[in-house]
């Protein structure tokens, strides 16, 4: 049982976590292209968020969505 779980550390640290470990060498050696990941995953962020805020404007003006108070008699 001892070797199962040395084998699945061996996998999370030599395997599976290696590009964790590239990015802290990059981070020590290039400060810029560091934060040059960062900005490329907020900038991702952005335009998943703009895209999702037009289908729900794209769905609210086509009055698809029950807004009747009936809906909600309890209220």
């Amino acid at each position: 049982m001892k070797d199962f779980f040395y084998a699945i550390q061996d996998f999370f640290v030599n395997v599976a976590l290696v590009p964790f470990d590239a990015l802290a060498t990059i981070e020590l050696e290039n400060w810029w292209i560091a934060n040059l990941f960062s900005w490329i995953f907020i900038v991702i962020a952005a335009v998943a968020v703009v895209y999702w805020m037009l289908q729900l404007k794209k769905h609210s003006d086509n009055n698809e969505e029950d807004k009747s108070v009936s809906s909600h008699s309890f209220l």
